[in-house]
């Protein structure tokens, strides 16, 4: 991506955004000047206007000199606003546009983290804090620019204009203004700190508010609404008492900055009257002290909405810092080519999460395209977890080679197109049946239906594949919620296919429908199947037993007959004995 001055776009790079808006903020730059320049008229006007009236009750000037005047006064502000209308609309479409840009970049890099990045940080968390930043990080940019114009230059042409009508006078008037910019720096971290609260409270509200939508079936069937209610209550509480700090140093410090700024109405007061009366520095009419009085109001308002300014550019630095490690240029994501079918070989496979004892170890086997490797074993002992290695989120011990290659040698894309994962969570997202299936690419989503024996059940629904599935698959069964996760994976064909427990809400005879289905469709494929239910473990070619940290690999056979864990499991599920080997 190149920035309107043909250099490269560095997402890193505040800079780089205000370059790819060159067009608005020239527009901006054009309509600023011609409205900051514009409201000198008004001072001027004002001094005109005061002196003709008089001039008119004195009785050296006419009602149609008034009239003369307001007319151009009229004029001259429709035209002053019309360039402040401009200015506003590319300033806001300045920010839109960054804003749009940052969070984009931001969820395109979001969404490559690993899942175990995101789940050590907090996703919902880690998204509302970030897209939090963004805004505060944009808005910080927006404020700068339009206060360039709307401060800076007319801060310019109002000190350049008190100095024409009496420079002594104007020296002291500059004395307060200053005062007010110390005052916002002094003022720095305690904005800061505010800023920082809120943030965190709001993290944690939109926490407690997930949960208590998410689990409120479950606090009223066991009876802990007051528990939950109470933590909400003070999640809300904590909430409103930091929004309300922030408030207060944001709304009440701006009034103050104004006061300090104007104090140097007093030194108007008593010279300009001086000037006024003939005995002062300069000689002045009415005309002359109601434009500089003006003109100092003016530019005491725009003075603290200066040290405003440094407020929102503190907040937004502070944002920036801890935004910019994820501000990376994201990759171009190339067309996945889905690899042939391959050998799996694991030769002494150990996985141990860092610090901690290993919970697996020795693992090592060969699968050909067409097996299905049976992973099983109590609860907790690491079943989920060797399925999770095949996404090489982490790091591993031994070796894990797929066609010959090495898994952790593979780029994340390379493993995309290589591995098929099918987890816990069905992963369902808020759109049609068809849509959950397909993923976007192309064909027809009946069929991989059929394949899960969920074809029929998607008929019976009032609009077919077209149905909304609800966010998280909620408006379905928990078994067609997993069949249709199923049905999308095996859409999306790879030579390695790991299945986490798919058929744990299924019925027995549904489930053999569908490893019916799935035998025939991994023909040329290498499945690792992880479940708790064995029935069907006796059709496949390998069992990997996994109990306290060690693995045995062989038939299921041989491993009814060697361990009386597994045969015992076994055993209770089928309820019939085991033929022995």
């Amino acid at each position: 991506m190149k920035t309107g001055h043909n250099r490269p776009f560095r997402p890193d790079s505040i800079g780089a955004y205000f370059r790819m808006e060159w067009l608005s903020l020239t527009l901006i730059t054009i309509s600023g000047l011609a409205y900051n320049l514009g409201l000198l008229a008004g001072p001027w006007f004002e001094g005109r206007l005061a002196q003709c009236l008089a001039d008119i009750l004195g009785g050296s000037q006419a009602a149609g000199a008034m009239a003369g005047l307001v007319l151009a006064y009229v004029a001259v502000t429709l035209a002053v606003q019309a360039a402040r209308f401009i200015k506003r609309f590319y300033v806001r479409r300045f920010a839109n546009n960054i804003n749009r840009r940052m969070k984009g970049i931001l969820y395109a890099n979001l969404v490559r983290q690993s899942r175990s990045a995101l789940e050590t940080e907090g996703a919902g968390e880690l998204m509302t804090k970030a897209i939090s930043d963004v805004d505060d990080c944009a808005e910080g940019m927006r404020k700068f620019t339009t206060e360039v114009f709307d401060t800076g230059v007319a801060l310019v042409g109002y000190v350049v204009m008190l100095f024409v009508y009496d420079w002594r006078l104007a020296l002291l008037c500059l004395i307060f203004p200053p005062v007010s910019y110390v005052c916002a720096e002094l003022m720095k971290k305690p904005v800061q700190r505010a800023g920082t609260a809120y943030k965190k409270a709001a993290v944690a509200l939109s926490a407690a508010t997930l949960d208590r939508a998410k689990n409120a079936v479950t606090y009223r069937v066991y009876g802990c609404e007051a528990a939950q209610e109470a933590r909400y209550e003070k999640a809300l509480n904590g909430y409103e008492k930091t929004a309300v700090r922030a408030n207060v140093w944001q709304s009440a410090l701006p009034p103050l900055y104004l006061a300090v700024s104007n104090l140097s109405v007093l030194f108007i007061l008593w010279f300009g009257a001086k000037n006024v009366l003939g005995t002062g520095w300069r000689a002045w009419d009415i005309a002359a002290f109601t434009t500089f009085l003006s003109c100092f109001i003016k530019l005491s308002t725009k003075s603290s909405k200066a040290a405003k300014l440094f407020n929102a550019v503190h907040r937004a630095e502070v944002s920036w810092k801890r935004i910019r490690p994820l501000m990376k240029a994201p990759e171009a994501l190339a067309p996945l080519e889905v690899p042939a079918a391959q050998d799996v070989v694991l030769d002494g496979l150990s996985f141990a999460y860092e610090g901690g004892a290993p919970v697996f170890s020795g693992l090592s086997l060969t699968a050909h395209p067409g097996d299905i490797i049976g992973i099983t074993g109590p609860v907790a002992c690491g079943k989920s977890t060797l399925g999770r290695v095949f996404l090489c989120e982490q790091p591993y011990s031994g070796s894990v080679r797929i066609g010959g290659r090495e898994l952790s040698s593979l780029s994340p894309r390379e493993i995309a197109a290589t591995v098929g994962y099918l987890g816990h969570d069905p992963e369902l997202w808020n759109d049609s049946i068809a849509s959950n299936v397909l993923c976007g690419s192309e064909g027809e989503a009946m069929q991989y239906l059929s394949m899960t024996a969920l074809d029929n059940e998607v008929r019976a629904m009032e609009q077919g594949t077209q149905t909304v599935a609800g966010s998280s698959g909620v408006r379905l069964s928990g078994g067609q919620a997993q069949r249709l996760a199923l049905a999308r994976t095996l859409a999306h064909p790879r030579p390695v296919l790991v299945l986490d427990d798919p058929f744990s809400a299924l019925d027995r005879a549904t489930e053999d429908a569908v490893f019916a289905n799935l035998k025939a469709y991994a023909r040329d494929k290498v499945v690792i199947l992880i479940s708790h239910r064995l029935y069907h473990f006796s059709e496949i070619q390998q069992v990997v037993f996994m109990e306290d940290g060690a693995v045995t690999v062989s038939t299921h056979d041989q491993l009814c007959a060697s361990i009386p864990a597994y045969r015992a499991l076994y055993e209770s599920q089928t309820g019939g004995a085991v033929h022995e080997v």
